[in-house]
């Protein structure tokens, strides 16, 4: 079984969802094809749950493997 790379996306507007996003900030990103029709994106915000948000909202970044890793890492133990 092949691993999935993590995706990560920067936050770049949170109006309208001040509370649960903060700005600048890295989130990881769930793979939702059926979002994505609908120009949604699905984030583990700030509750630590996985919720849809405007994708334009987001900005995608690539972080090498390592680095995405070391991120998962923190976030668990956060």
């Amino acid at each position: 079984m092949r691993r999935t790379e993590p995706q990560f996306v920067i936050c770049v507007n949170n109006k309208g969802y001040r509370a649960s996003l903060e700005l600048r900030k890295l989130y990881q990103a769930v793979p939702d094809a059926g979002a994505a029709k609908h120009q949604q994106i699905r984030v583990i915000d700030e509750s630590g749950e996985d919720y849809l948000y405007p994708q334009s909202d987001f900005v995608p970044v690539s972080l090498p493997r390592g680095v995405g890793d070391a991120v998962l890492r923190a976030s668990e133990i956060a």
